[in-house]
């Protein structure tokens, strides 16, 4: 049976409508965790029945935001694949191939106790946390970074430090492209700071020739 032709803009619509209010979502939310979803439905454009239609609530809305972070957070870490490179290298590329999602969800750290719950946060974070305490332990391994601290540990560690600075970004006290973030984890994870910060401009400097090529 074929499928009125009607249904499909309609649905399309939908879908157009839903990724408008996420992205609103994103962006207002990070001005004021207060803002209503009222208020979302008029900056998003969209009357307030079709802002329900899609998010019965705010928790729905948050949890599709949530969602969102998750499937981001875990195509970054397959991005940031690089068993190969030594250790610093492979730290400093994961850390600028995350910091584009934590930059984009950074709102949801504001979010977190009230709203979401901390194990939810936790949650999102766990593949970059999996994969930062392999590239630590082969790091300490190898002799990169020092052994003072269990890999899952230090891990945790440079995690925390993370969302620190990702909220220092959400207050304006900090401006970060993600370059001064992986900086700072090499030197937290035991690197001294003239290597890290060559590591990490190599690692910046590949990408962008890499980018180059592909245009």
């Amino acid at each position: 049976m074929s499928q009125p032709v009607g249904r499909v803009p309609q649905r399309r619509n939908a879908r157009s409508n839903r990724a408008r209010i996420l992205a609103t979502a994103r962006q207002e939310l990070g001005r004021n965790p207060d803002t209503t979803l009222e208020e979302l439905a008029r900056a998003s454009g969209v009357v307030r029945r079709t802002l329900f239609g899609h998010f019965p609530g705010r928790a729905a809305l948050l949890e599709a935001l949530a969602e969102e972070a998750a499937e981001a957070v875990q195509a970054a870490v397959a991005v940031g694949e690089t068993v190969t490179e030594p250790a610093e290298r492979a730290l400093a590329h994961f850390c600028l191939s995350v910091w584009p999602v934590g930059d984009r969800y950074r709102m949801l750290l504001a979010l977190a106790q009230r709203d979401l719950g901390r194990e939810r946060v936790a949650d999102i974070l766990e593949p970059a946390r999996v994969k930062v305490t392999a590239i630590v332990e082969r790091g300490q391994r190898d002799g990169v970074f020092p052994s003072h601290l269990p890999p899952a540990v230090l891990s945790a560690a440079l995690e925390a430090m993370t969302v620190a600075l990702l909220t220092e970004v959400n207050t304006g006290a900090l401006e970060d492209d993600g370059t001064r973030t992986a900086v700072a984890t090499l030197i937290a994870a035991g690197v001294p700071e003239k290597q890290a910060r060559f590591v990490v401009d190599a690692v910046v400097d590949e990408a962008a020739a890499k980018a180059a090529r592909s245009l």
